[in-house]
Order: C-alpha cells, then sequence, then structure tokens
C-alpha cells in the first residue's frame, strides 16, 4: 500500500505542474479529503444495522446452517478458515450480498468477515491467503442484477435497459473467476510469502491466533434449535402474510407494469425489508432473543466506521488527485494507442481505468459516454457491461484492509489488477457476440 499510496500522489503532482493544473489539484486533495470522512460516516448506520442483523443471524445459528449448506465450496476456496468459524458466514453473506446488487448491504458483512479473518492471522498487518483471495472474490464484481447501470441506461432513454443483464453476469463470473485462480497461483509463489512479506514490517512478534474467536466458533457450531411450538407458528403466519402481500403487488401491477420492470419494483422496493424481516423472525422462531443479540453486535459499527477513515482518506484523496491533475487524460491517451489496434473502443478507455479506481468517477464516464453516443450503440453498451461487471479495486482495498489495519497486502494487488483487466477484456468479446461490432 505504501508503494501505492506514493506512486499515485507524485504522478499527481507532477501531472499537475507540468499541465498547469495545481490549483484544480489542490481543490481536490480538500474535498477528496471531505468525501472521504462525509463516506465513513455515512457508512455507521448501514454498519450497525448490518452487523446487529449479522449478530442475530449468530445467535439463531443460522449463520452456522448456511456456512454447512456452502461448505463444499467455502472449504475448498478457504482451507484455512475453519468450517464453523464466524467469518466463514459474514464472508457469505457479504457475497451473497454482492450477487444480489444490494451494494453498500455488502460493505458491512465484508468489514466484518475481514476483522473475523484477521483473528485467524498471526502476523498482525500482513494479509494472509484468505485475506487475499476474499478481496480478489469482492473485486471480481460477481453480480446478477446491475441494478445501478440498468437504472442510468433507463433514464437515458435507452429502449433496452436491461440488455445488459447476460453479459454481465458472465463478464462478472469470467473476471472472478480469472481473481480466483491468480490469487491461489500467486499465493504460492516465493516473492508474496508470509515470511518474506512481514520483512517488509517493523519487527515485532507474531502473534498466537484468537483463541476466544475460536471459542466463539464452536460455540456458535452447537447453537440448535430452541423455538418453541407458538414461536414456530408465528414465523409461519408471518411468511404466509408476505407471499400474501407480495402476490397482491404483483398481480395489482402486472397488467400495467412490464415483467422485467416488474422484478425490478420487487428487488429495489421489497428485497430489503423482506430480508430484514425474515432474518428477525426466523431467528425469533428459533428461540433467540432477537433485540439483544442484535445490540450485541451492532456497537461494533460505529468504532469499525470510524476506524477506517483515516485509510480512506488517504485513498480517496490520492485517487481524487489523479483526476484532478489530468494525468488520467495522459494515461488514456497512451493506453489508447496498444488498445485501438486491438480492437478495444478509445471511447470507453476511460471507463476501463476509471472503474477500479472510483465507483462514482465510473458513474459519471458511464453517464457522459451514454449521452454521447446513445444508450443503445456499441460503445453505451460496452460501458454499460464494464461498470456492472467490475469493482472499484483501490476503494475495496483501502476500505477492508483499513478496517484490519493491514499494510503489506501480498499478491491482493496483482489478483485484483488481473480482473480488472479480464473485465473489459471479456466484456468487449461478450458485447460484439451480443450487439455486433463496434463501428
Amino acid at each position: 500500500m505504501n508503494w501505492i499510496f506514493l506512486a499515485l500522489v507524485l504522478t499527481s503532482v507532477l501531472a499537475a505542474a507540468f499541465n498547469g493544473q495545481m490549483s484544480h489539484l489542490t481543490e481536490a486533495t480538500l474535498s477528496s479529503a471531505n468525501d472521504a470522512v462525509k463516506l465513513a460516516l455515512g457508512l455507521i448506520g448501514q454498519m450497525t444495522l448490518w452487523l446487529g442483523l449479522v449478530g442475530v443471524l449468530r445467535e439463531a445459528g443460522l449463520l452456522t446452517l448456511l456456512s454447512r449448506a456452502l461448505r463444499p465450496v467455502m472449504t475448498r476456496l478457504f482451507p484455512e478458515v475453519p468450517a464453523e468459524h464466524p467469518a466463514m458466514g459474514a464472508m457469505i453473506m457479504n457475497l451473497a450480498a454482492n450477487v444480489l446488487g444490494l451494494g453498500n448491504a455488502a460493505t458491512p458483512f465484508g468489514l466484518k468477515a475481514m476483522q473475523e479473518l484477521d483473528s485467524l492471522n498471526p502476523r498482525r498487518g500482513v494479509a494472509t491467503d484468505a485475506m487475499a483471495l476474499f478481496l480478489a472474490l469482492n473485486t471480481g464484481g460477481l453480480a446478477v442484477i446491475p441494478m445501478n447501470a440498468i437504472a442510468v441506461r433507463a433514464a437515458s432513454g435507452s429502449k433496452d435497459a436491461a440488455g445488459i443483464i447476460v453479459p454481465t453476469i458472465i463478464t462478472s463470473l469470467c473476471s472472478t473467476v480469472v481473481a480466483v485462480l491468480v490469487a491461489r497461483f500467486l499465493a504460492k509463489r516465493q516473492l508474496f510469502s508470509v515470511e518474506r512479506s512481514s520483512t517488509l514490517l517493523s519487527p515485532g512478534p507474531s502473534r498466537s491466533i484468537d483463541g476466544q474467536a475460536l471459542e466463539r466458533a464452536e460455540a456458535l457450531a452447537a447453537v440448535g434449535d430452541r423455538g418453541t411450538r407458538w414461536t414456530r407458528l408465528l414465523a409461519v403466519a408471518v411468511a404466509l402474510a408476505l407471499a400474501v402481500a407480495m402476490g397482491r403487488f404483483v398481480v395489482t401491477q402486472a397488467a400495467s407494469t412490464p415483467a422485467f420492470d416488474l422484478f425490478r419494483q420487487l428487488l429495489s422496493s421489497w428485497l430489503l425489508p423482506v430480508m430484514i424481516a425474515g432474518i428477525v423472525t426466523l431467528a425469533f422462531a428459533r428461540g433467540a432473543k432477537v433485540y439483544e443479540a442484535f445490540l450485541a453486535s451492532a456497537k461494533e459499527g460505529f468504532q469499525t466506521a470510524v476506524s477506517i477513515i483515516p485509510f480512506l482518506v488517504a485513498m480517496l484523496v490520492a485517487i481524487g488527485m489523479l483526476r484532478a491533475s489530468g494525468a488520467m487524460e495522459v494515461i488514456v491517451s497512451a493506453a489508447a494507442l496498444v488498445t485501438s489496434p486491438l480492437g478495444f473502443p478509445p471511447e470507453a478507455l476511460p471507463m476501463a481505468l476509471i472503474r477500479p479506481l472510483s465507483g462514482s468517477g465510473a458513474l459519471a464516464v458511464m453517464s457522459d459516454a451514454l449521452k454521447a453516443y446513445g444508450p443503445d450503440s456499441f460503445v453505451g453498451y460496452l460501458v454499460s457491461v464494464i461498470n456492472g461487471g467490475t469493482e472499484t479495486t483501490f476503494y475495496v482495498l483501502a476500505l477492508y484492509f483499513g478496517a484490519v489495519q493491514v499494510r503489506v497486502i501480498r499478491h491482493t494487488l496483482p489478483a485484483c489488477l488481473a480482473a480488472d483487466l479480464a473485465g473489459p477484456t471479456v466484456a468487449l468479446l461478450v458485447c460484439r457476440v451480443f450487439f455486433g461490432s463496434a463501428p
């Protein structure tokens, strides 16, 4: 992270000095610092809510059940993490939220997963193989419904706003597979070994694995169904009531709303409240003390959100400086000399380069491209698929590693950048198949 931060800052300052953009650079530096703090503080409410719900799931033993159901996959991906450890449940919830397109709802689960993974880390400050792979999965950006990209396309007047769904699924799946394969391959290389990486930190004693975390995992694994007959009846009654209400909504809207728009409304308006109601109801049916469990875990939300402020400020300021300095335009121009002969439209190159750096910046680039070239043009489809099928690598690294104060990230960045390279490449190929060749 030291080299990444240094490279971004020095490149930005030198570029601004030669481009005459020092005033813009100063303004961007200050505004990016404020934006980083606002972002972290804005996470407090969501962190508190979702970590509280994680506590409810854990108290009811539901995370353990979920981990057991996905054990064949998760234990192969993360063999060093005990199957019943709380990290497994948090990682599963994070990946599920990302796949369903729940956006910021995935962040609290991801931060919790990193904290639990850190409890298994014998060398504090050095990323473990599990941490690197988990972040590679996140930056792979696997998504089923790219809601944000679809919404922007619809607002831009697209007649085929949802046409990017299948191409986005293919793109994000391929970039995720690449991220996993590269992370697993590099983890075994001597260059990125834990022992060698540990020498980059100031000398300090190794620590033993958090015994309390393992004891807690064993205790949670033993949690069973403590519900009674009437609590189960209540859960069934709530489920039936929600099913009736949802069915009534679908019937009343079906006549006037296209099928996909109706599906999108159910995802955007119904999924979150129904999920929360389902979690607390099912936990109550299993005999969990829902309110007490929520409060016990929700307390961590404020502490975690505040602890990541310095890391967010450092990375978002560096990225903001890079954009304001004019260095991004120079990088785009240089990269276009290589990508254009390969058939990658230069009009879509800014999206491919800005997406790993900034989610809001990528959204702005996408909106500009849709306006300039049309949402249903080849370029419009391509930038939409890239936006929906990839992730903001440097934001994810700063956020998640900052939560556990990891400074030596080992092979994480190369694995994530491999996903960033695979995403636009696959997006171009898929868009050619689905939407024809670029003019």
